[in-house]
């Protein structure tokens, strides 16, 4: 899939930054697998950068600088794309789960580095994937989604692929 001018266009007017509706449907579809794959792509070399970077520290060390990084980089685009207005539109729902949501970040990063630090890292991604199979269920169980015959296969072919990379 290659990235057409209008994509582009629509991705520097902030409309599929903040989730506006452009008025092309079918861009807006394209579009969220594009960032998914710009996503695995990204996640494939956290853990390869991670690996070299954490050679002699802390990991919990590596996970603190990473973290300011990402801090820094992600306020960054806010300030640029959302008008601070927006915060008073928070509420207490979002606090709650959005502050959850980062206790669970912080502790994925932080046993994430540590499984990478003291083990292999194309071992250890795999079973961190896993986490794929863990969120199609608790989409289903938490937030009522239907899960079609092709996802229900599709995670049972990741814990499958991943059982069968520990196998000895």
């Amino acid at each position: 899939m290659v990235l057409s001018v209008d994509v582009l266009e629509n991705w520097e007017n902030g409309c599929l930054i903040r989730g506006t509706h452009c008025g092309n449907h079918q861009m807006e579809l394209a579009m969220w697998k594009i960032c998914a794959l710009l996503a695995a792509l990204f996640a494939a070399l956290t853990a390869i950068l991670a690996k070299i970077g954490i050679e002699g520290i802390d990991s919990n060390l590596a996970t603190g600088i990473r973290t300011i990084v990402v801090l820094v980089l992600i306020w960054g685009i806010v300030f640029v794309t959302v008008p601070l207005s927006d915060v008073k539109l928070l509420t207490t729902k979002n606090w709650t789960f959005l502050v959850l949501s980062g206790i669970a970040t912080g502790l994925s990063w932080m046993f994430y580095f540590y499984a990478i630090q003291i083990g292999p890292v194309s071992r250890v991604a795999p079973i961190d994937k896993l986490s794929i199979a863990l969120t199609i269920i608790l989409a289903f169980v938490i937030l009522g989604e239907t899960v079609s015959w092709q996802v229900v296969v599709g995670g049972l072919l990741i814990v499958a692929g991943t059982l069968f990379m520990l196998w000895k």
